[in-house]
């Protein structure tokens, strides 16, 4: 092997490899990906055949190092792709042990859309007196224009439905903050009519492909990701981007939004917003160094009351399960042996409650019958 690519994503690495695919078709060169979600014998198949570039996710890369089927040793250049959001998901850990197995004589490159501290220790860590270079600042396209869609959170999906009818919904990229959400909510958009889909990471990693190979041919007219779609994911015709939930962070949102407005296209990003986010609202546009502009839509009703209780993204009930009814065990009496003749007499005896009464047939005898209260 002679380079190694890290990033945080089965889609993110396919990707690369793709592109590795068609830019090196002359070369002869072979690539593999290497994730989790699938099975590892494939891989090591390949691996085995052998490969000179590798683009893999750190948790099954270090399955393979514990195993002893990826050889790291003639290794040329690493990649940290992401190297961000690698930490953001809680990678970091696993790139230290990664980077203990390489050889210390390689080419480092690192890929990275923000530098936080901890990003920068790491940069530190495995570059030498590197060059560094930024293209552009951490602000979103001018291409996109803002809006943020104040409304009580039990509204949001009709908004959603009502916002949509208005929309060219040719390519629609909408961001909840759980699985859960986006899961229910790309049904909910099916059931009315849209071609919509789901990336979600409780998905299979073919479901996932074949969610985003089709909002990227247009089979989808809407897909429903969560974060996991938010970096790296290269779709150009996106015309749309609605954060159902705004984002934990002002680098999140600016992520989010960047992938509209793409190629000297001009794209729209609106945020759903309710009381509960006024404080994020301020800190992302104290990043932006701008206000953005709050709407409404006309003619939708804002003043239906909540219900009692939130159905709309509540998790089905579980089905009871049958439980089978298991035979009342019998008490067999010892039988008396030759070596212990007393033993018949213990066990009747021992068939009375702390009272000195016969105990029921049906109960069982107790292995600790409590003592009779002493006489006072």
């Amino acid at each position: 092997m002679r380079a190694l690519i890290i990033a945080p994503t089965r889609e993110l690495a396919e990707q690369i490899n793709e592109s590795f695919l068609m830019l090196g078709r002359q070369t002869r060169l072979k690539s593999i990906t290497v994730y989790g979600g699938v099975g590892i014998n494939p891989q090591i198949e390949r691996l085995k055949r052998g490969v000179e570039i590798v683009v893999a996710c750190p948790g099954r890369l270090l399955d393979h190092i514990s195993q002893g089927t990826v050889d790291l040793s003639h290794l040329e250049v690493l990649v940290l792709d992401e190297a961000d959001r690698m930490f953001d998901m809680g990678f970091l850990p696993d790139i230290r042990r990664i980077l203990a197995q390489l050889p210390p004589r390689r080419q480092t490159l690192l890929f990275s859309a923000t530098m936080p501290p901890d990003i920068r220790v790491l940069a530190n860590e495995v570059l030498t007196d590197p060059a560094t270079v930024q293209a552009g600042t951490i602000a979103p396209p001018v291409t996109v224009s803002h809006a943020l869609y104040p409304v009580p959170q039990h509204l949001k999906t009709a908004l959603l439905l009502e916002l949509l009818r208005h929309l060219d919904t040719e390519s629609v990229l909408i961001f909840t903050r759980t699985k859960h959400r986006a899961k229910r909510l790309g049904e909910q958009l099916d059931k009315s009519g849209y071609t919509a889909a789901s990336l979600q990471g409780n998905l299979s990693q073919n479901r996932r492909q074949a969610a985003l190979d089709g909002f990227r041919d247009g089979s989808f007219q809407i897909l429903v990701a969560t974060d996991i779609a938010a970096r790296g994911i290269d779709v150009s015709q996106i015309s749309h981007v609605i954060n159902y939930d705004i984002p934990d962070t002002p680098e999140a949102y600016i992520h989010r939004i960047g992938r509209t407005g793409r190629a000297a296209r001009s794209g729209d990003a609106f945020t759903m917003v309710s009381d509960e986010d006024s404080i994020m609202v301020r800190t992302i546009e104290k990043k932006l160094e701008t206000t953005l502009e709050r709407r409404t839509l006309e003619g939708f009703d804002y003043t239906i009351p909540a219900p009692n209780k939130d159905q709309e993204f509540a998790r089905p009930p579980r089905q009871p399960q049958q439980r089978k009814k298991q035979p009342a065990a019998k008490l067999a009496a010892p039988e008396a042996s030759p070596q212990n003749p007393d033993r018949q007499k213990r066990t009747s005896a021992q068939q009375k409650n702390a009272h000195g009464r016969p105990l029921p047939a049906s109960a069982p005898a107790s292995r600790h019958p409590k003592r009779a209260p002493r006489a006072r």
